[in-house]
């Protein structure tokens, strides 16, 4: 299963969950689906987003787990 782990970036850079939050400027719902991985699909725009705000790639953003 792939999931995103973009909480643990935010950790390695000193950044919140809320500050992704408000940079990226979706509902909450939505941004708290996916930092969860309770998500089905993540747009390409919001990907770019996160790797643009983190300066990272999609390769950090992203494991692959046994589950």
């Amino acid at each position: 299963m792939i999931k995103l782990d973009v909480l643990n970036l935010l950790a390695k850079r000193g950044k919140t969950k809320y500050w992704l939050y408000k940079q990226l400027g979706m509902s909450y719902q939505n941004f708290n689906k996916m930092i969860n991985n309770e998500t089905k699909s993540i747009r390409y725009e919001n990907i770019e987003a996160i790797c643009m705000l983190l300066e990272c790639t999609p390769n950090d953003l992203f494991v692959i787990t046994g589950d």
